[in-house]
């Protein structure tokens, strides 16, 4: 288990072995419903739909294939399931891309296998402490622990591989239509936020303008040079009194 684990540290690319695990989680999920070289009265075709469904998201009409195709007999029917999984992750593959997939497929494996080897040590410690009970009913405690030692193993490695393909098939991809609507309304609530800041900005700019407008306003005439007097000449240069040239328009 470690050095598997140091292997998945240093793998740039799991692909292969989600792949191998896959197959393999598959093949065994069809088998129980679909025992090999049975008869299909034997086959239970509706847990196995059931089972797809729930546990990898796979929606598959095994039945309605079965009642239109009277050439489908079990090889044939556990490759099309099979290419059936393969292609709807393809398809998240594709929608994702190839670099996010693979960072989500190494994680989960790392996550899975570290949780199911601490589960394994934790019942490993209850089986060392109840396994001289074992001598009561007239079986050797050491080979009994031994045998149920490899079986809980052996259970630990299935049930790594189940939870590994079972949590990645059920990993969600959002379409492409769905993403630009999301980015498109993203955009938009930014261009208002961007518009509504930049008239408020105006706003404050404009008030010191406004507000030296409003005092030029209300300054007093301020008179420039001494003021003239009714009697004096007129400062057009006429020779007129100011009273009877422009003071009169005055």
């Amino acid at each position: 288990i470690y050095t598997q684990r140091d292997e998945l540290l240093t793998a740039d690319d799991v692909s292969g072995s989600i792949e191998a695990l896959r197959e393999d989680v598959v093949s065994g999920l069809i088998s129980q419903h679909i025992p090999p070289q049975s008869l299909e009265e034997q086959w239970d075709v509706k847990g196995l739909e059931e089972k797809l469904a729930s546990e990898f998201n796979e929606h598959m009409p095994i039945q309605q294939w079965l009642d239109e195709d009277d050439r489908l007999d079990e090889e044939a029917l556990r490759e099309r399931i099979l290419q059936g999984v393969i292609d709807s992750y393809r398809k998240k593959e594709e929608l994702a891309g190839v670099d996010v997939l693979r960072n989500f497929e190494k994680h989960i494996l790392l996550r899975i296998l570290d949780d199911k080897w601490k589960e394994h040590l934790a019942t490993m410690d209850h089986l060392r402490q109840g396994i001289h009970l074992r001598g009561y009913a007239q079986k050797n405690p050491k080979q009994e622990y031994k045998r149920e030692a490899f079986e809980l193993f052996q259970q630990m490695l299935e049930d790594i591989k189940y939870d590994t393909i079972r949590i990645i098939s059920h990993v969600q991809v959002q379409e492409d239509d769905r993403t630009a609507e999301m980015e498109r309304q993203r955009r938009e609530e930014m261009a208002r936020r961007m518009q509504f800041e930049h008239a408020q900005a105006q706003g404050v700019e404009s008030e010191p303008a406004e507000q030296e407008t409003s005092e030029e306003a209300h300054q007093p005439f301020v008179r420039e040079g001494r003021k003239v007097g009714r009697n004096d000449p007129c400062p057009c240069g006429s020779g007129k009194k100011y009273k009877q040239c422009h003071g009169k328009i005055a």
